[in-house]
């Protein structure tokens, strides 16, 4: 019963300590507890407050942990390959990271930019495709969402779904492309009136539709340049 108890009181501090990190941040957090949150990936279970005091205390900081060699880490008593192994990756993925963000290839900045990385994506297509390009108020590129197959007023691309895929990438901006098979890059009455849909949908939660840009071919057109998605 008393082991019982004191699982139930560990898995309630985790909970604790995750909640306190979702709703503030790492902000004001000690090292040995932001090492404690860490160790939870790799430690399902039981109080690892102790190791995390160990591991602190042996390197003198989180960055002296993050500079520590796999090897290095193993000598800390109780910490094992998996959590050494996650330890090493931690500074590994943020080191990707910030190389990725300032690289100036994912900062969309121009419309020669956009029709770059789309022309890849509908190069050598024998279907009408519509993509979303999701983006950081910063102009950096996010991700490119496929979001079906055909033009966006007939291939019954709802607005919704634009909407759910910008916020998965919590996107602060999107460029909505589609490519003509038939060789003319224009748009119709429809593709106006589903473009000008969906601007106001993604308004109403704070996102901005930069373009609507239609590709064929070597040609890219583009709503924005053409003044239809000014404000009226």
């Amino acid at each position: 019963m008393a082991e019982e108890n004191r699982a139930c009181v560990h898995a309630g501090h985790r909970r604790r300590m995750r909640e306190e990190f979702l709703k503030s941040g790492l902000e004001g957090m000690p090292d040995h507890r932001v090492m404690e949150l860490l160790l939870f990936l790799t430690i399902p279970r039981g109080d690892v407050n102790p190791l995390a005091h160990r591991i602190i205390d042996h390197f003198g900081s989180l960055v002296g942990v993050f500079h520590a060699t796999y090897e290095q880490l193993l000598e800390v008593p109780g910490l094992g390959p998996s959590t050494a192994a996650m330890l090493q990756l931690i500074p590994a993925v943020s080191a990707r990271y910030m190389q990725e963000a300032a690289s100036f290839d994912n900062h969309v900045v121009s419309r020669w930019q956009v029709k770059e990385l789309l022309a890849p994506l509908f190069f050598g297509q024998r279907d009408e495709l519509a993509y979303l390009m999701c983006l950081d108020g910063g102009n950096r590129l996010l991700a490119t969402r496929k979001l079906g197959e055909g033009v966006v007023d007939t291939v019954n691309i709802a607005p919704r779904k634009i909407l759910e895929a910008a916020l998965s990438c919590n996107a602060s901006q999107v460029i909505l492309a589609h490519n003509h098979l038939s060789g003319v890059a224009g748009w119709s009455q429809a593709d106006v009136h589903t473009t000008l849909r969906v601007k106001e949908l993604l308004n109403a939660v704070g996102i901005r539709l930069l373009d609507h840009v239609i590709l064929a071919g070597d040609d890219m057109v583009s709503m924005a340049d053409s003044g239809l998605l000014r404000d009226r």
